[in-house]
């Protein structure tokens, strides 16, 4: 797993990015999350990096206990 923020969310369109502690970011679809609605911006994450046709995304977002 891997560590990471909510840098953004465009909660209307049902997407964010995650700031890595790797200095990377990741795009994330709601789908990658089981409660979007609930995310809010600054956040600490854990999530899985999988491959996508745009580039590394994440995955099996979760929040931080």
């Amino acid at each position: 797993m891997t560590n990471g923020t909510i840098k953004k969310l465009v909660s209307d369109r049902g997407f964010g990015f995650i700031a890595a502690e790797d200095g990377k970011e990741y795009f994330f679809h709601r789908d990658a999350v089981d409660n979007f609605d609930s995310l809010n911006g600054g956040e600490k994450v854990t999530f899985e990096v999988e491959a996508s046709p745009k580039g590394p995304r994440a995955k099996l977002v979760k929040l931080s206990q």
